[in-house]
């Protein structure tokens, strides 16, 4: 196993170097550097005997991670936000995607009925690692086609979770007939629920208090041992109640999602699940051979242009169902038509309990793989073609949707600041602005704070500035100031975003710690940003000058 993974982890650095530079993204770079592996003569080479297992267990543990850190990111108030995408628009592209994919399967494949439905919820998956990162590197993750797709991948991920959690009942001898088929997906969600229970009781009253005690201590290392053995110990309970350790793992994320130290859980996972989400992806790719598939490259690029296309068109349609324009319906079409990491999961599960008719699962992973390849490529193209028919199609299968009407408790205000953050910076804004007779909106996730601000009368809302909805509550387009008033955050990108969208000429203020945040924020639409360094920097020679009884004039020589 050590000379494995040596072997791998080299060989995806000089792979991912070579793709970076052709901009492809690193998740293919992992997936190619495996079939580099496999059909180069290295893998027999260098690790000898016990490869198929080393490979397994490794990968094992990659999906583990993975689901594990999917169910601390899982969050209930997005899904929420984004239900009318995700419900609506996530059953219409499962549901059609699966019918279609099963269909053209049974016409050309001569699989069994299980066969086939793994197939058809393979093909209903995209990759939301790959979509998520583009829309972030385009910085478009607030737009309504990322939050669509979004939606649709939080819908996508249930989904899958349950259907792992049945497919062992799949592949049971005589596992395709309702005698044997029904008692023994019925008993499996009963264990499913009991497990889920306990695990609720566990969030509730033993996860907090053990890491509260592990965080008294100040000991990271022993902090990041007892994630380790949280996300372990009950994804082994899982297996011990006949459940998939992969339900096990994304159960154990969501009982630490919500406690308070999920943000510090995040960034001492997040490098183990990067290592662990390379080892899988390039053990997908250590499975597949090229020189079979040779013969099958047609029908390779067959699957991979109808998968890409087809789910393309159909997320493209629902957007415009859901009453998107053209360009955000191209960029979540596109995000979201390809198969997706848990594609890969599925159809490698699947080859453990069956036996693929000529050896078809080759060919049908490689086609998977290739159409998450071309998500990065074809990206380029979503604006242009989206442009392009917003201006000869404007109304084109559009279904114009009434505006809902504002929720209980949005706000009649106009020609008011809405400031971001109510922590000592944000108190004083606030009242420097209300003693000049500007109208103001806090908002914070300090619940104590906004009631106490609620009970003086004062405008405040418990919400997040990275949701779009919030915005609308404040009345953003009615405002003449958005101040954030805490340092610089992803959320504060965000918001930026969101911002632009429904009121461009609004002027925006932010704060942050160093210079290179400041010119990010700047880029990304903030008239003005306050640097902390700067700011700090020009007091502290003020009153250092002061005490010295020198002359003030010579602090502009400070900065």
């Amino acid at each position: 196993m050590f000379s494995l993974l040596a072997l791998m982890l080299v060989g995806v650095v000089a792979v991912s170097l070579l793709l970076l530079r052709l901009q492809q993204s690193l998740l293919v770079a992992y997936f190619l550097c495996g079939i580099a592996i496999a059909n180069t003569g290295l893998l027999e080479g260098v690790t000898g005997e016990g490869t198929t297992e080393a490979v397994a267990t490794m990968s094992e543990y990659g999906v583990m991670m993975l689901l594990f850190v999917l169910g601390m990111e899982f969050s209930l108030s997005e899904l929420r936000h984004l239900r009318r995408y995700a419900f609506t628009g996530g059953t219409l592209q499962v549901t059609l995607t699966m019918a279609a994919a099963a269909a053209a399967t049974a016409w050309f494949f001569h699989f069994s009925h299980a066969q086939i439905l793994v197939v058809a919820v393979a093909c209903a998956l995209s990759s939301t690692a790959i979509s998520v990162k583009l829309f972030q590197d385009m910085e478009i993750s607030a737009s309504s086609g990322a939050r669509l797709a979004l939606g649709i991948a939080i819908f996508q991920d249930l989904f899958v979770i349950l259907f792992l959690v049945l497919l062992p009942a799949l592949f049971l001898p005589g596992g395709s007939t309702g005698e044997v088929l029904a008692p023994t997906i019925a008993l499996t969600l009963a264990k499913g629920v009991a497990f889920v229970g306990i695990s609720v009781l566990l969030a509730r009253y033993v996860i907090p208090r053990v890491l509260h005690a592990v965080a008294v201590t100040r000991s990271r290392e022993l902090f990041t041992l007892t994630v380790a053995g949280l996300c372990l110990g009950v994804a082994f309970l899982g297996a011990v109640m006949g459940l998939s350790v992969v339900l096990g793992a994304f159960v154990a994320g969501l009982a630490v999602s919500e406690c308070m130290y999920k943000h510090r859980i995040l960034s001492d996972v997040a490098p183990i699940k990067d290592l662990f989400l390379t080892i899988f992806f390039v053990s997908v790719g250590l499975g597949i051979h090229i020189q079979p598939l040779l013969h099958d490259w047609a029908m390779i690029l067959s699957v991979a242009a109808g998968l890409t296309v087809g789910k393309t068109v159909l997320v493209a349609l629902i957007a415009r169902f859901l009453g998107l324009g053209w360009r955000a319906a191209a960029y979540a079409g596109i995000g979201l038509g390809s198969a997706g990491e848990f594609s890969l999961v599925l159809m490698g599960r699947t080859a453990d309990m069956t036996t693929w008719p000529g050896d078809a699962n080759q060919p049908l992973l490689a086609a998977m793989a290739f159409s998450m390849a071309m998500v990065p490529v074809l990206m380029r193209f979503a604006a242009p073609l989206g442009n392009w028919m917003e201006k000869n199609f404007p109304g084109l299968l559009k279904f114009e949707r009434s505006r809902p009407t504002p929720p209980r408790g949005s706000l009649d205000l106009s020609e008011h600041a809405i400031v971001c953050g109510y922590g000592p910076v944000g108190q004083a804004l606030v009242a420097a602005l209300s003693a000049q007779g500007v109208p103001t909106v806090v908002v914070d996730l300090n619940a104590e704070a906004i009631r106490k601000l609620q009970s003086k009368g004062q405008p405040a809302l418990f919400a997040d500035a990275a949701q779009s909805e919030v915005w609308d509550l404040c009345g953003v387009d009615r405002a003449r100031l958005v101040a954030f008033t805490f340092p610089a955050t992803p959320a504060v990108e965000h918001a930026i975003n969101v911002v632009r969208d429904k009121s461009p000429s609004i002027a925006m203020m932010a704060r942050t710690k160093f210079r290179k945040e400041a010119e990010r924020l700047a880029d990304l639409g903030a008239d003005i940003v306050v640097l902390d360094e700067e700011e700090s920097g020009r007091a502290l020679v003020k009153r250092a000058l002061g005490v010295l009884h020198l002359d003030h004039t010579a602090e502009s020589f400070a900065m």
